[in-house]
């Protein structure tokens, strides 16, 4: 794939492994002021699909919503391949964490709503803001998200659904199911990318849990077989 990213420092090696998870699934609470020191913000850049975008980590206030994962950057590839484009598009990303994929939406033409824990919403507002004219429209918007308690305060018809790097956390899964149900209908066309990990949950995630009320396509595989992308429908008989 010829998308190309950039950054002054080098990213993990093979992208998100399971050592560099921390044991909380959501890494979105504050970090105390040593781990401020050690990992100060970063400003990344990427280009897709003709577009230069400049992602800022908020290293010092998050672990995982802070880093760009390689799921999110093999996804923004996969768009560019395949000239994908979100134009006339309803489109919702969940635990948009940095915003690159729902920023690259944007700019493809997506109607999008980009979504993650309240704490995390300062981050994506700001790399919207550095990548987005203030006089695109329709405009973007950033609210908070929490998989399996107030989905219900979102639309039911989404065009486009799009997951990266989410799948890591099995106590979560049950409430990322019925979030991905309420948010999409027989025409929604959804898209995970999430690196196959037994020991934290995807293998069994893609080929038992979301079969059961979605219809699963894996669309790409690394070379490395490390980064799954399926492209997902619901059944028919899902109500």
């Amino acid at each position: 794939m010829s998308g190309t990213a950039q950054t002054g420092q080098p990213e993990p090696a093979g992208g998100d492994t399971e050592s560099e998870r921390p044991a909380d699934h959501s890494g979105s609470g504050p970090l105390n002021s040593q781990s401020k020191e050690l990992f100060p913000d970063q400003d990344r850049r990427f280009e897709f699909c003709g577009h230069v975008l400049k992602i800022t980590q908020q290293l010092s206030k998050f672990a995982i919503p802070a880093i760009v994962w390689q799921s999110g950057i093999v996804l923004c590839r996969y768009f560019e391949e395949e000239r994908i484009t979100f134009i006339g598009q309803k489109v919702i990303e969940l635990g948009s964490g940095t915003g690159i994929v729902g920023i690259l939406a944007i700019l493809l033409g997506g109607e999008v709503t980009l979504t993650d824990k309240p704490e995390v919403l300062g981050q994506i507002e700001r790399n919207v803001a550095r990548n987005v004219s203030p006089s695109m429209i329709p405009r973007p918007k950033v609210a908070a998200l929490s998989w399996g308690e107030d989905e219900d305060q979102f639309p039911r018809d989404y065009d486009i659904i799009l997951g990266s790097d989410i799948v890591y956390w099995p106590r979560s899964f049950l409430q990322l199911l019925k979030t991905l149900k309420h948010l999409s209908d027989r025409r929604t066309v959804i898209y995970l990318s999430s690196i196959m990990s037994e020991k934290m949950g995807a293998v069994e995630f893609y080929a038992t849990l979301l079969p059961e009320l979605f219809h699963c396509e894996l669309v790409y595989q690394t070379p490395n077989l490390e980064v799954n992308i399926y492209r997902v429908t619901r059944k028919s008989s899902t109500y």
